[in-house]
């Protein structure tokens, strides 16, 4: 049996049970052989490269609910795998130092190599997954973790176990950072916060779950056992793993591009995906993200979110240490149930990404009903989330201190603890992507090595300076650091935003445009930082020189603007399917008629852009197909052109097959 085409099968777009629900309908040519429309008439952006068209099943955005949320579950199992190997081995501790005659802090060692994994991995897996795919890098690097793993559960002696858990740690970690990636790939910006909550909720339920696992597993066998429940997990991940499509934009038209001219359709043997005209070298990819994430490190808004993390984080892996002193050294519980106050980090985990669940459905309310969205508004529940953190630290660390006090009450203070450390935890990556946008992937990046550096050395010291110092007085020094880093959130809801102008690397402190009719059609000069509209056809705005000098000015309509905002709003997915299905949207002041012959439509106004493009298909059997498609487009006029007396009309201008125009006339005094 091939395995390979099994493989593809069951990835590609159309397959069962995950395809989506809009299938492509498929044509006959006069050869009688089946052919995809969507080849023959591909959709092509300004320059001529191969785009996603509105609709398009190939745009994994455009895939059914049911299909992303099983690739969010896929990419989520990934994370499980990683998360729960990081904190395993510190439940079977005691069987491992004995095994092998090692002392307590070299045994640590374990759990800090295999962080320390995380810190060079993200350098190498991100480049590679931007210039191969998320694909092929999940398939290379879970299969060498799975074999690491193998060489963990077998090795003869403890330099061999320290080498395979450094190397699990790095191949690990690409599952880290790269998840998160998928979830953008595939999850539009309003859906986008509930996926990551759930993504957020396994980097904590993971670790809590491998001590207590390990615990147990110690009572009756031996440390190599916990290695093999790593094993059996990761064997039901990779067959989980060869279901998943490529996810990532530009390397989905890259594939689509290479089939085009595969197929050798006339008028398209030489199309291009836009990454294929780009300088886009390994070598350039790597230069810019081993240098691009320090340079945005040490600026003050990841600077501020890295020192933050890295305290949160290193407080979640003291955690592992801190418990079996509580509950083991202190109360005299075993390997097994001592590991079990660990289920309260769980419950918090998953209590957090429910607030966070809570928090963005909020958002979502307020940017349908006209706000105007900035990237502080990620940190309103942040604000709560430290208050909380610095509280339950104390709560825990004295409440753990005196063993006449009641178990569950420090079971239920690191119930509110971890609920406090996602909140935060999930607040600050969201923050930090809006605040950086195109250099998110780089900030992310230098945050992700901080804070993993922090995670690797908090074993090392997390058991002596609690049985040096007592539970209490060390969880005062954790609580007191909580304390001072605190105020971070409300510093930034009140100067986030000057702060983020006069930053080289997050140049955009207002963030995008409302859909707010009355604020959009009162601007008559669009923000030169705010990005064109996508678009693939052409569109000419023929303006009379009467008008344009009664007005005394030749500022540039802000449809741009708004049209681009407007397209990740629901008001104007509904205009497209509306428009898609031949109703008309008419307007006193404009109505445009468009002739289509290929790609896919425009709604925004703005000029020519000169250039030839490809023609479509002139064989025989695809005549039918590039046939001439009329759309209606209605759009407002801004105040300045009806002041003018203008009316705007359209007469639709069939013109030669492959082309697309509309002419617009401003007529003065004419109704």
């Amino acid at each position: 049996m091939d395995l390979g085409k099994l493989e593809r099968w069951i990835s590609r777009p159309a397959a069962k049970p995950y395809r989506s629900k809009r299938l492509i309908q498929r044509q006959t040519t006069a050869g009688g052989t089946a052919v995809d429309p969507e080849l023959l008439r591909p959709a092509l952006d300004d320059d001529g490269h191969v785009a996603f068209d509105d609709d398009d099943i190939e745009n994994p955005k455009n895939w059914s609910p049911a299909r992303r949320w099983y690739i969010t579950m896929a990419s989520v199992l990934l994370v499980v795998n990683a998360t729960f190997a990081s904190s395993s081995p510190s439940g079977c501790l005691g069987s491992i130092i004995e095994d092998f005659g090692v002392s307590q802090e070299v045994g640590s060692l374990v759990i800090t190599v295999y962080l320390l994994g995380y810190v060079f991995g993200p350098l190498l897996w991100g480049p590679l997954s931007e210039f191969y795919g998320r694909r092929p890098l999940f398939l290379l690097t879970f299969t060498l973790y799975l074999c690491f793993t193998f060489l963990c559960a077998f090795t003869p002696n403890y330099a061999g176990l320290l080498i395979g858990r450094f190397l699990t740690g790095t191949f690990a970690s690409a599952s880290l950072s790269n998840s998160p990636g998928v979830l953008v790939d595939i999850w539009g910006p309003m859906e986008r916060g509930n996926a990551m909550a759930v993504f957020s909720m396994m980097t904590f339920v993971g670790p809590a779950l491998g001590p207590l696992t390990s615990g147990f597993i110690q009572l009756k066998l031996n440390w190599r056992w916990s290695f093999y429940v790593l094993l059996w997990l990761a064997g039901i991940t990779q067959l989980m793993l060869l279901t998943i499509p490529e996810t990532l934009g530009p390397i989905v038209l890259l594939n689509k591009a290479r089939r085009i001219r595969k197929q050798k359709i006339p008028g398209y043997e030489d199309v291009q995906a836009p990454v294929e005209s780009e300088d886009r070298s390994l070598a350039n990819i790597f230069k810019t993200a081993l240098t691009r994430p320090w340079l945005i490190l040490v600026d003050p808004i990841s600077f501020a979110v890295a020192v933050y993390l890295s305290v949160v984080y290193a407080l979640l892996y003291m955690l592992f240490s801190i418990y079996p002193i509580v509950f083991q050294k202190q109360r005299g519980w075993n390997a097994g149930v001592g590991q079990l106050p660990l289920l309260g980090v769980a419950i918090g985990a998953v209590l957090g990404g429910g607030l966070v669940f809570w928090q963005t459905q909020r958002e979502v309310k307020a940017m349908r009903a006209g706000h105007k969205p900035v990237a502080e508004d990620r940190l309103s529940i942040a604000r709560w989330g430290g208050i909380l953190f610095a509280a339950s630290m104390f709560g825990f660390g004295w409440s753990a201190n005196f063993n006449y006090v009641h178990w569950i009450v420090p079971t239920i203070f690191g119930v509110f603890l971890a609920a406090s450390i996602l909140i935060i935890f999930t607040s600050m990556l969201n923050y930090l992507t809006d605040s950086y946008l195109r250099f998110a992937a780089s900030a992310l990046a230098a945050n992700t090595v901080a804070r993993s550096l922090a995670g690797a050395a908090a074993p090392l010291f997390t058991r002596q300076m609690f049985t040096n110092l007592g539970v209490g007085p060390g969880a005062s020094i954790v609580g007191g650091i909580a304390c001072l880093l605190a105020p971070i959130p409300f510093i930034f809801i009140k100067y986030g935003g000057p702060i983020r102008e006069r930053s080289k690397f997050a140049p955009t402190p207002t963030g995008p445009k409302p859909v707010n009719k009355e604020e959009e059609d009162t601007d008559s000069s669009p923000s030169q930082d705010a990005p064109t509209p996508p678009a693939s056809g052409d569109l000419s705005l023929q303006r009379s020189k009467s008008a344009i000098s009664q007005s005394g000015s030749t500022t540039p309509l802000p449809r741009q603007q708004k049209k681009y905002w407007q397209d990740e709003s629901n008001t104007i997915a509904q205009q497209i399917r509306d428009m898609q299905a031949g109703v008309p949207y008419v307007n006193e002041d404009l109505t445009m008629t468009r002739t289509r012959t290929g790609g896919s439509a425009s709604l925004g106004l703005r000029k020519t852009r000169t250039g030839e493009m490809p023609k479509p298909p002139t064989s025989p059997g695809a005549a039918g197909i590039a046939r001439p498609r009329v759309v209606k487009i209605v759009d407002d006029v801004p105040e300045r052109v009806q002041e003018e007396g203008a009316t705007l009309s359209t007469e639709p201008t069939h013109l030669s097959e492959g082309s697309e125009k509309t002419a617009v006339d401003a007529n003065k005094g004419t109704q």
